[in-house]
């Protein structure tokens, strides 16, 4: 059956079409029949305790230079003007984002679907969600103590520090407990004790790729992006000019996945994408993770599909379970 899909998104004229994960979403949702509509941060509102945004109606392609047509907006009440809303606002998680959750709760109360659920939303910091599952990770430290910290680096030699409401690599350092810089970079971060950080042990299996596994629906597709990073940089992230290889998951990343995905479902986080380092889980990532149609260009997939089998499926009251084939 035909439904309405609202986007809450990034400018759309600003992404790269060939490897955004939102646009592969709106593609696969266009192919199948539904309706889209389009919406920026500035576009929530509420109205006498009904969530309302300004809709745009949207038509997409396939095209690394014409990937989008926008129609004439209209302000309206989220409900009866969307059956599902595609939360995929980049982050940082700041106030603003906060408070679109907030409008997106109500939009669900009144029966919308909400693609992450709100609650899960503000609920799994990117950082910190990592740490509900210690048996998958790696040392780490988070706190506002620059003196922990520098215990920390001490007692581990080698540590990456980064804050907690970043993407893309942006803000993380590398460092150790006896760099000159350790105390600038504790200081940049964390303030006068101010700012929460997280600092976690170096992982050197990073050379091989950090690899990002994405979860449907609980179930791990079966190939992970491993985003190696180039020259002397040792961030793997594609943002920070990663290569994006693909390789099957391995014995632990399907463990890893297994520990976090049944979590994951229960909280209605439909589409996350684990970051895992060698053996270790180093982050979950709930607001909106990429990657789909790197490994779907490798591998023949088609991982939107799996998501819309994901939503219809939730939608008719049947369940679905993700295989990672088109």
């Amino acid at each position: 059956m035909s439904q309405t899909f609202a986007v809450l998104m990034d400018p759309i004229e600003r992404i790269h079409p060939e490897k955004d994960t939102t646009l592969a979403l709106l593609l696969e949702a266009q192919r199948r029949g539904h309706a889209l509509r389009y919406s920026l941060q500035g576009d929530l509102a509420i109205r006498d305790g009904a969530a309302w945004a300004r809709l745009t109606p949207l038509e997409v392609r396939d095209s690394r230079t014409d990937w989008f047509t926008l129609g004439q907006s209209r302000w309206q009440p989220l409900a009866g003007g969307a059956d599902v809303v595609l939360e995929r606002k980049d982050p940082p998680f700041d106030a603003q984002f906060l408070y679109d959750t907030l409008v997106l709760d109500l939009a669900e109360r009144a029966g919308v679907r909400v693609v992450n659920r709100p609650q899960a939303l503000r609920d799994f910091n990117e950082k910190l969600a990592a740490q509900w599952f210690p048996q998958c990770c790696a040392p780490a430290l988070v706190t506002r103590q620059r003196d922990q910290l520098r215990h920390f680096a001490h007692e581990y030699g080698r540590i990456v520090v980064k804050p907690l409401d970043g993407m893309g690599g942006h803000g993380v350092f590398l460092s150790a407990g006896d760099d000159p810089n350790l105390n600038s970079i504790l200081e940049t971060l964390a303030g006068a004790d101010q700012r929460l950080v997280m600092a976690q042990k170096y992982i050197p299996e990073i050379t091989q790729g950090d690899k990002r596994i994405l979860v449907v629906n609980g179930e791990p597709v079966p190939y992970a992006l491993a985003r190696i990073p180039q020259g002397t940089d040792f961030r793997g992230n594609l943002a920070a000019g990663g290569k994006g290889v693909g390789q099957p998951l391995s014995d632990r990343d399907r463990w890893i996945a297994a520990e976090v995905g049944p979590e994951l479902a229960r909280r209605g986080i439909l589409l996350a994408g684990l970051d895992v380092i060698g053996d270790y889980l180093t982050e979950v990532n709930v607001t909106s993770p990429t990657c789909a149609r790197e490994l779907d260009a490798q591998f023949g997939l088609n991982i939107a599909g799996l998501v819309l089998d994901a939503i219809e499926a939730t939608r008719t009251g049947t369940a679905a379970r993700p295989t990672g084939h088109a």
